[in-house]
Parts: structure tokens; sequence; C-alpha cells
């Protein structure tokens, strides 16, 4: 990651895209038979067999005619999935964004040069900006390398989804814009976006050709500070972004109908590099415990937060950062890129700026007003109340596990991520008494416009392993083959995702193509296993690795009774984020975290006696 973004390469960062290869179809027979294999752990025997049966009346009559069809269209897309995916997982979803779609989590400057401290919000915001603007200018001039896995190039267009993009409300469907440009392309928009107690401000980044230095930066951010301090506080606007997405496009239409110059307003949000929030919000966190900054950044004040912008970058009155995003345009992987770099950055300086101390006549920052009658206050209002009762029912933990880290476990040979991901499945089984299905994701950015597959982490093996680690009668070495065998398993399972041979994604083509063909829904996807197994976006376990980086993020469960579970996985250290819905009487993210944590040592102490 650092060799990405550290040198001036020689190899341009959008170069490769026409060179990818197309995103291939799996066969039919093959993702049938891993959809039987995933379903498995969670049938019964008649249930197996039941629907054993349904998926072979599927493989051999219906299912043949969607396969050709996607097959066709496949013939003429560079990526048959791209549109699928944006509508089908964020487009069409009606549930507020914030809290259903986005991802945030804690900026990690905390872990060296700037721990929690008040009084410094404005300086360290002013140079993390500045370091944000010179990624920004790297993207525009293509001198970010190319990310590649074992030398073969892999797909950058989403980086160009991290500034100036933004979600547009729709009645039944929403929109993506996106305005940014490389050099060669063209002008790109160079403002951001401040909030500041329900009041928005903008000001350009670039005066006379360059990017305001952190000093100047300053002088912006301390004038925006300023003309809050003391005052009433805004209309709130950015509120009605936490909104169901219905009512916040009926509520859109109505803003840009009472007043020309809302919807002027609305896109220079929309334009906008990215927003800058202002928060009068103290998550401390140290760089053990990362719980009320992870849980602020996914669920502080919507009033200045654009929860449509593609990254919203908070600031908080104590001197620690956060980040929320759109998942809609990008995958975390973008915004980990990013912070990363600033991260690097900032510590090699020492959090300081060494440059020049002089102050350009720069243009103050400019407030952007709405114009809002009762009706829009109502909205907001209501919006504000639905967004703090969602809130309050999202509990949060965020830990660093310190006992060991990626290198205790490859000094034992073993994957670092099917470690955890496996650690998981065992702390689910202990808490919950049974295997959690469980979605991983999968990078398919190997193809043109490649995001994710789903990679399924609840196999059989991985049931029968911790059947077995919970059993007092079970030897050593029995538990050491059948982790062995979970680790193949999972190994396996991943490197086909990654190249295309998943089945999740396939079966959703074949799904969506009826949808398209006016045809009843096959079997396959109203058999209650389906569902139970995870299938249509029902899955217990929503995991990712976001890395082996400094930089971590949360997302809210993908259902009532599940967990969001994010991870990163340094030489010393594992840190996880996990989110649960207090409404839900099962579970408990503080109590799967503690089962993690025993998890790993009882994984790495079988590892150790046992000489995998």
């Amino acid at each position: 990651m650092a060799h990405h973004v550290t040198r001036s390469p020689a190899e341009r960062t959008f170069q490769h895209q026409d060179s990818l290869p197309l995103l291939p179809v799996p066969c039919l027979e093959g993702s049938l038979a891993k959809y039987l294999e995933a379903v498995r752990p969670f049938a019964t025997a008649e249930e197996f067999q039941a629907t054993t049966a349904i998926v072979k009346r599927f493989g051999k009559g219906v299912g043949q005619d969607l396969h050709q069809k996607l097959l066709q269209r496949a013939r003429i897309r560079r990526n048959w999935l791209e549109e699928w995916w944006l509508d089908a997982a964020y487009l069409e979803l009606r549930l507020p964004s914030q809290l259903n779609v986005n991802f945030g989590g804690p900026a990690p400057y905390l872990e060296h040069c700037w721990p929690a401290m008040e009084g410094e919000q404005l300086p360290r915001t002013s140079l993390a900006i500045w370091h944000t603007l010179q990624f920004w200018d790297m993207l525009r001039t293509e001198r970010l390398g190319p990310h590649k896995t074992d030398n073969t190039a892999l797909d950058m267009d989403q980086f160009r989804m991290l500034f100036c993009t933004c979600k547009v409300p729709g009645v039944t469907k929403d929109s993506v814009i996106n305005y940014f440009k490389t050099e060669s392309e063209g002008p790109c928009p160079s403002h951001v976006v401040v909030m500041c107690k329900g009041r928005v401000f903008t000001f350009d980044v670039v005066y006379d050709g360059n990017i305001l230095t952190p000093l100047e930066l300053l002088r912006q951010l301390t004038y925006v500070k300023q003309c809050c301090e003391g005052q009433p506080v805004g209309d709130g606007v950015a509120a009605l972004t936490s909104e169901e997405r219905t009512r916040w496009a009926k509520v859109r239409e109505y803003l840009t109908s009472i007043d020309p110059a809302n919807k002027v307003i609305l896109e220079t949000i929309q334009s906008s590099l990215f927003v800058v929030s202002l928060d009068d919000a103290k998550p401390y966190a140290t760089a053990e415990n990362y719980t009320r900054l992870t849980q602020e950044a996914l669920t502080g004040d919507p009033t200045i937060r654009w929860g449509d912008k593609s990254y919203n970058f908070l600031s908080f009155a104590d001197g620690t950062f956060g980040s929320n995003c759109d998942h809609s345009p990008y995958d975390a992987m973008v915004l980990v890129t990013q912070c990363y770099y600033v991260d690097q950055q900032l510590k090699a300086t020492n959090g300081n700026w060494k440059g020049s101390s002089a102050l350009r006549p720069v243009p103050l920052p400019g407030e952007l007003v709405f114009t809002v009658d009762d009706r829009v206050r109502s909205d907001i209002a209501h919006a504000k109340q639905q967004y703090w009762e969602t809130t309050r029912d999202l509990q949060v933990v965020c830990y660093a596990f310190t006992s060991f880290g990626k290198a205790a476990i490859k000094q034992r040979k073993l994957h670092p991520d099917t470690f955890i991901q496996l650690a998981l499945q065992l702390a689910y089984y202990r808490q919950h008494g049974r295997s959690g299905s469980c979605y991983e994701t999968a990078m398919t950015r190997r193809f043109y416009h490649g995001r994710t597959e789903t990679m399924r982490p609840c196999t059989l093996e991985a049931q029968n392993w911790c059947r077995l680690m919970l059993d007092p009668a079970a030897s050593t070495e029995a538990k050491r083959k059948a982790l062995l065998l979970a680790f193949n398993k999972h190994n396996k399972l991943m490197a086909e995702a990654q190249n295309g041979k998943g089945f999740d994604r396939h079966l959703l083509g074949l799904y969506l193509i009826a949808k398209e063909e006016g045809l009843p829904v096959p079997d396959l996807f109203t058999d209650p296993l389906y569902s139970k197994s995870g299938g249509g976006g029902n899955f217990v376990l929503s995991t990712s690795l976001v890395g082996y980086t400094t930089v971590l993020g949360a997302v809210a469960p993908m259902v009532n009774n599940g967990y969001g579970f994010f991870y990163r996985i340094r030489d010393d250290r594992i840190v996880a984020s996990c989110s649960a819905w207090k409404s839900s009487p099962e579970t408990d993210a503080e109590t799967l975290f503690q089962n993690l944590a025993t998890s790993l040592h009882d994984m790495l102490q079988l590892a150790t006696t046992a000489h995998l």
C-alpha cells in the first residue's frame, strides 16, 4: 500500500483500464453445486433434500434459459454485473442510507502524532485537509500508482468516485453524480463544503493555480468557526439526507420548487470535493479503544454531514477525526488508501507543517443559506427524530486485540484473514450455539470495473471444527485436522471468488434476468433455505477485512439479528469494530468481541501445540 501512494510512478493511475479482462460468467453447474454446499450447514436432512430437488429442477429447467440470457448480456457488456449491482445493492434501496448503507470510522492519526487534545481541532484539520488535497491532486494528475496483485493490474475506476461525487435521491431509485476529471480530461470542481452548527459554507481550495497551504486553510476554517460561535444554529437541512430515500427525494423536489437558489446550493454541495464537518463532539479515543469515536463517526450529528456525499471528513473538538461515506459509488479500499496516505504523511512530519507561513489574499468562505418554510422545518425535525431513534438502537464496539497479530499467525504458516474469519465463526458458535451465515467481501478488481463477490466463510468444514473446539472430549489431533480442513476450504473459496468463480453474484444475475423478463421468481429464491443461509442480503455476520494498514471502519448489521464486523490486521494487533441492534434480544456486540478474543487465543494455542 505504501508503495502505491508514496512514489512517483512510471505508470499512470488509470492507464490499465482498457486492458482489463471482462468479468466472466461462471458455469451454471459449478455455481449451483457451490450453492448447495454453502446452504448445507444450515439445513436439516429433510430441508437439504428438498433444496437439492429445487436446485436440480432449476438447473435443468428455467435456470438454463436464464443462464443463456445472462451470457448474451455478458457478450455486449464489459461488466455484466456493474449496473445491476449498483441498482440492486444501493440505488433502489429505500432505507435511510446513513445507517444502512454508509460506512464510517475513526481516522488513525491518534496512534502516533495526534492523540486526543482539545484546542487543536482547526490546526490539525487544516493539515489533514491539505494532505487529502495532495491525494486529490495525485488522482487528477494520475500520479497514484495503479494497484496490483501478483503483478496483475487491478481496476482503479472507483478512485474516480472519492471526490466530487454525490448520490441524489429519487422517488423510486437514486442516482450517482460524479464531477471528477483528470487533468487531461478537463477542469474539475475544486471547492469544499464546510458544515458547522447546522450551517453550510464553501470556499475554493485552489487559488492562483495552487492548493491552499495549511495556514491558509486554517484561516478559512477559523472564519467559519467564528461565524458560528455565539450564534443561533442553522436550519440543519443536511439532516434530510438521513431520511428514508423516497421521502427525502420528495422533500428535495419541494426545496427546489420554493426557491431556485436552493437548487444551486444543492448542486454546489453535490459537486464539492468533499464535506468537512466541524463537530463539537469530543469522542476521546485511544489506540486500544476506538468505540466512542467509531460510534460518533457512524451515528453523529446529522445536521453537519451530507449523508449522500462520497466523503464526509469529520473533525471533532478534541482533535480526533473520522469519516462517513456513501457506499454506493465505491468500496472501503478507496478510502483506506486515501486515509493511509494521509496518515503516513502526517507520521513522517510528526503532524507539523514545515512549509511557507505566507498568507495570500484568498477570498473568505461564503455561506450557503437554504430558503426553508414551515413544511421543510417540519421535515427536518422529522428526519432528526427518526435518525436519533435509530442511532440509539445501534450498539458499536471497537477495540484493539493486542495479544498478537499478523506476525504470530504467519509464523505458524496460516493466512491471517482466514484465521480471523474462523475465529469469528467460533465466537458466534460459542455465543449462539449454532453456526452463523456469514458474508465476507472478496475483491474482484482484477476485472474491468470489478468490485466485490460474496465469500461465505461458514462452510461445513468450519462448522465441524467449531463443534470439535467446544467438545471437551475431542482430541487436539482431531481439532488440528479439522482446523486444517477449514483453512484449506476457506482459502480455496476465497481464491475462486476473487477470480470470478463465486456463485452469489451469478445467482443474483439469474434472479434479475427473470425479473427483467417478467417471469415468476424461480423456486430457488423463495426456498426458505435460501434466506436462512444468508441469500438475498440476509447474512447474520456481515464482515470485511479492511486491510493491513492503520485504517479501520464500521458498518451496521445487514439484518436485525445480525452483526456488522470490520477488522484490520497489523503485525502486533487485530483491531475490530462490531455492531449490533440493541432491539434484538439475540445479539450483543460486546459479548461477541470478548468471545472473539477467547477464540483467537484458543486458535493460536492449538496452532502452537499442534505444530500446524
